[in-house]
């Protein structure tokens, strides 16, 4: 016959096993989890949040309800040869991030009917905005002059930023051509389009060879008329401006690029990239973008 004691003895026993059980099975699916994320890292599968992920997420939250002020808008601007769809990889980050992005498609006819769209597109934002150019789309931005009354700040990206009185045409022609440039293509109507292998070779360099022939399917051709469009008051005059070097960009000189981000006083970063950043290094144009967003946010 067992004993009151032995029966009590028993029970905490199993009361014990029972506990460090499941403290063991929770290690080892914990230990699982970690395993598992580690594989779909190295997958590249990317839709889940990790612990950095999610604090920065938090860190950002908090600076929001400490400064009283939400997330800015993001516009982003393409330039010549390019469409919105060049902006795919640094939309979804920042989407993800929890921005409100817009990334609209530009005629690349006249500055003047560029910079119509993109104050048709400002004003239907709600509170301030951050504005990121590519190549021309940096002209158009700058365009917008000291008229720019929900603009924050202007994030270039292997961008034009001209000063007053100065024109792209006359700073091309200062040297010669560019291997992306060199041979451009003139339609009837006027239009500059890069043929497929100087697309693929030196406009995109970096960019796997399938996706760089995508992009130069798409390409929105420039006028070149526009090229001799005169820049009036630039916008970086009178915003904070940050800028990314694409130290291998066979489009625009990275000479010129530094020159730009110089004179206008733009926080600068440099990577090793061709004229296309935001399509072969998205991470590092989100980071430059999110980096804008946050000063802007601090200063509110």
């Amino acid at each position: 016959m067992t004993s009151n004691s032995d029966a009590r003895t028993e029970s905490q026993a199993k009361g014990l096993i029972s506990r460090d059980t499941a403290r063991l099975s929770r290690r080892r699916m914990l230990q699982g989890s970690g395993a598992a994320l580690t594989v779909l890292g190295l997958l590249g599968i990317t839709g889940f949040n990790t612990p950095g992920s999610v604090q920065a997420n938090e860190q950002e939250d908090a600076m929001s309800e400490r400064h009283g002020s939400a997330k800015p808008n993001i516009v982003l601007v393409h330039g010549a040869w390019a469409d919105g769809s060049s902006w795919s990889a640094v939309i979804e980050r920042l989407q993800n991030a929890g921005y409100t992005v817009t990334a609209p498609q530009f005629p690349l006819t006249s500055l003047a009917d560029n910079l119509v769209r993109l104050r048709q597109v400002l004003a239907v934002q709600s509170g301030p905005t951050i504005v990121a150019g590519h190549s021309y789309g940096g002209q158009i931005m700058t365009a917008l002059g000291t008229d720019a009354p929900n603009v924050a700040g202007l994030v270039y990206i292997a961008a034009f930023g001209l000063d007053q009185g100065e024109s792209i045409g006359a700073l091309l022609a200062q040297g010669p051509p560019t291997p992306a440039l060199a041979h451009l293509r003139i339609d009837a109507q006027g239009f500059a389009w890069l043929p497929q292998d100087d697309f693929v070779q030196h406009f995109a360099a970096d960019v796997e060879r399938d996706q760089a022939n995508v992009m130069y399917a798409v390409q929105q051709p420039l006028s070149v008329t526009a090229l001799g469009d005169v820049m009036g008051t630039p916008a970086w005059k009178t915003l904070p401006s940050w800028y990314l070097v694409a130290k291998n960009d066979e489009a625009l000189p990275p000479d010129a690029e530094r020159l730009f981000a110089q004179r206008m006083g733009a926080t600068t970063v440099e990577i090793a990239s061709s004229h296309v950043p935001m399509v072969s290094h998205p991470d590092d144009v989100v980071k430059l973008i999110k980096d804008a967003a946050r000063a802007v946010r601090a200063s509110q």
